[in-house]
């Protein structure tokens, strides 16, 4: 709702001054302008999606991803002790980080809800559940597919070359936030 009246007095704003300038004209072209590149960038975000979730469908059938999910699961044994107890969870945390290291936040999705869901228990939200968020928020990412897609569909020559700066990026990151949540559910229980 709220973005809706942000939207709103932005495009309010715009046209006021355009009358109020005279320059109407150059808010209409404006407006074609973007919407033109905004469906050039969702058409070019949209082939890169298709392309990253059919490679993790095919993951999925031929096995890779079940040997990924084991690889992971001592790290996430250890992060979520919980989850051993909770039949599902361990599965559909092991998809969901397994997709989020590929940069496939889309096709993590489901499995995040999933894991969410069995993480949460009664009541309040509790440590598992928490540290799934902070994750989910601050993943690492080997392959950070989107935001490739986003690069090349900007006309990048070389849209992988961010990808050292992303690997210490959102290890930092990740390790910030899993601090953060111990130190914080030790205030606040």
């Amino acid at each position: 709702m709220a973005m809706a009246w942000i939207w709103t007095v932005l495009t309010g704003a715009a046209l006021l001054f355009g009358l109020l300038t005279g320059r109407m004209d150059a808010v209409a072209s404006a407006a074609l302008e973007g919407a033109g590149d905004a469906v050039d960038l969702c058409l070019g975000i949209a082939g890169a999606i298709c392309l990253w979730s059919g490679l993790m469908e095919l993951m999925r059938r031929s096995g890779l991803m079940d040997g990924l999910s084991r690889l992971l699961r001592p790290v996430l044994i250890r992060l979520f002790p919980e989850s051993e107890k909770i039949p599902g969870a361990l599965d559909a945390l092991s998809i969901n980080v397994s997709a989020n290291l590929l940069g496939l936040g889309n096709a993590a999705t489901p499995a995040g809800i999933k894991a969410a869901k069995l993480l949460r228990g009664e009541g309040e939200a509790g440590g598992g559940l928490v540290r799934l968020v902070v994750l989910n928020t601050a993943s690492v990412q080997l392959i950070p597919a989107t935001v490739c897609a986003l690069r090349a569909s900007a006309g990048a020559r070389q849209p992988f070359d961010i990808l050292p700066a992303v690997w210490l990026a959102s290890a930092f990151s990740v390790t910030a936030g899993l601090i953060a949540e111990r130190i914080l559910r030790r205030f606040f229980k």
